[in-house]
């Protein structure tokens, strides 16, 4: 079997397994939010949080109430990294020091679920910080996610209302119901296919074939791997993240990663769909992402397989940054499926892409990650784009636009338009003003269209919360600390205030009735429509950009 079929069959077999957890897992949440039941263990926290389960909150409380979790969230991670080496389990010499520039950066990074990682992580984190501090962000980040995409679905499903839920029972049920069982699981089955899962720290000394030695790092691995792929987080316990064999030791569990990165924002449409009462509704959500995430992964597969741009390649491929154990197809697989989701997770380096193959993954992340995108903020992504398209199909035949019987009147595109706007903002003004300083231009390895590329995708990763590195960049200043920390905090909250708002907005709404001059949402021509306002509203916005960098960088 050649390269391309071998690669054509493992994303089909992806496909397929998607395809089948899609209804059964979609259902599942579904019934996760919207039970009237809490359980013993869930009772237990609201009383110790003070929370009240059965009150319902309006979209400015529930926002007030996001945004308090992650701020006491980032001051806990900030002040635990810095007293770390007064704790057990703690590195005796960790190779980068943690100043307090980089403990801002790495707690906003994992409370934002970015995980963008400006030290390596065996050398510098703990055991403890990496399991009581990170791993638990994982989680945490990931529910707040899906917690603000079910009250944008509420806003749908409901009506003369102004309560969205609960944030506290949204956040609590989706880690204790969702992430935590479905983590258990497939870290035992990581363990099983070569993940590590131990206390060992940097005691581990082998003897190499040269004579040398080698220090092995242990840790528990396998139970931080799989949240980071589930929660679409991206945060690795290694430095070479997913490419480090302890990390991801096979092909087999290179597929099992990437199916966990997809799984739950693939299968939160069908939640959709069933809450607003019409599954053919979901259906066209998970059409569009699916459209525009199988066209990124034949796109990145065509430009690493074939010889585009300034990459050495061989055997008819672009193999540098590769680890062979995976292939140069599901490598690009890999990178197309983290980058289209917020996950940044990576078993090969982007940095050592072709130039057209590096500028799909930026791409991708340039599409708001919507494709599914990652969890949670992958659906309530779509549902603004959604928004926006049927808009733009009001103005072509000049009527009110609606979507799901609630109309689209100047209030809720100002909240869409603005959710739309942040992340293009926040990326071409923090990469124009690192571009001007000469001090930070330093930080590029390389020069030229490549080094533009490597500060571009570093904000672009930030902005949209991916957490993946171009490489070559030197991150770990004072400037590169706060200036991605600030992109990724605005990043994150800024789009999920702009959410909340137009959720509140839509759930005071009644229905209204459909007519004949109704847009019909859930028919192939609107998944078209979708898909083509998404690309053409990115394109338009970073299309400059992306002509200095790795377009310039393929012409060369």
């Amino acid at each position: 079997m050649n390269t391309t079929t071998a690669g054509i069959v493992f994303v089909a077999s992806l496909v397929l397994a998607l395809a089948l957890a899609h209804v059964p897992l979609g259902d599942y949440m579904y019934r996760v939010y919207t039970s009237a039941k809490h359980s013993r263990a869930e009772r237990l926290i609201y009383r110790a949080i003070g929370a009240q389960p059965e009150v319902e909150q309006t979209w400015g409380v529930y926002a007030r109430s996001v945004l308090a979790f992650s701020a006491v969230s980032i001051l806990f991670l900030f002040f635990f990294q810095l007293v770390q080496d007064k704790l057990p389990l703690h590195l005796n010499d960790p190779a980068t020091e943690m100043t307090p520039a980089l403990a801002w950066n790495t707690a906003v990074s994992f409370v934002t679920n970015t995980n963008w990682q400006n030290y390596s992580g065996e050398s510098t984190q703990g055991h403890l910080v990496q399991m009581a501090g990170l791993a638990v962000q994982n989680f945490v980040s990931a529910a707040v996610g899906m917690a603000v995409a079910i009250a944008l679905v509420r806003g749908f499903a409901r009506k003369h209302t102004g309560e969205l839920g609960n944030f506290w029972v949204d956040l609590v049920r989706g880690t204790l119901r969702i992430l935590l069982p479905i983590a258990l699981v497939f870290a035992i089955v990581l363990v099983a296919g070569g993940v590590i899962q131990n206390f060992q720290l940097h005691d581990q000394v082998a003897q190499t074939v040269a004579g040398m030695q080698q220090t092995i790092t242990g840790g528990p691995v396998a139970s931080q791997e799989v949240i980071k792929e589930l929660g679409t987080n991206g945060g690795g316990f290694y430095n070479a993240n997913s490419a480090h064999p302890f990390e991801n030791p096979t092909a087999w569990t290179n597929w099992i990663e990437i199916f966990l990165i997809l799984v739950i924002a693939c299968s939160l449409p069908r939640t959709f769909g069933r809450m607003v009462g019409s599954t053919k509704q979901g259906y066209a959500i998970i059409a569009v992402m699916g459209t525009i995430a199988l066209t990124s992964i034949a796109l990145t597969n065509l430009f690493q397989l074939q010889n585009h741009g300034t990459v050495p390649t061989a055997i008819g491929a672009a193999t540098e940054g590769v680890e062979t154990r995976f292939g140069v197809s599901n490598s690009a697989t890999f990178a197309a499926s983290t980058t289209l989701t917020s996950t940044g997770a990576v078993d090969s380096f982007h940095d050592s892409y072709t130039s057209l193959g590096g500028m799909m993954t930026m791409f991708d992340m340039q599409l708001g990650e919507v494709a599914p995108g990652g969890v949670g903020s992958g659906l309530y992504g779509m549902l603004i784009l959604a928004v926006i398209t049927v808009f733009v199909a009001g103005l072509m035949v000049g009527r009110t636009p609606e979507y799901l019987g609630k109309k689209i009147t100047p209030r809720e595109i100002k909240l869409a338009a603005s959710y739309f706007l942040i992340s293009p903002l926040l990326v071409l003004t923090f990469t124009a003003i690192a571009m001007a300083l000469p001090g930070q231009r330093g930080g590029m390895l390389n020069g030229g269209p490549h080094g533009l590329s490597e500060v571009l995708y570093a904000f672009t990763s930030a902005a949209n919360n991916n957490g993946s590195a171009f490489a070559g960049l030197t991150g770990n200043t004072e400037w590169y600390n706060t200036a991605l920390g600030l992109a990724m905090l605005l990043g994150r909250f800024l789009p999920i205030v702009f959410v909340l708002a137009l959720a509140g907005s839509l759930a005071q709404q009644g229905v209204t009735p459909a007519s004949i001059g109704t847009l019909p949402t859930h028919r192939p021509q609107f998944v078209g429509l979708v898909v083509g306002v998404t690309v053409i509203l990115v394109a338009l916005t970073f299309l400059p950009a992306l002509a200095l960098g790795p377009l310039a960088e393929g012409i060369h």
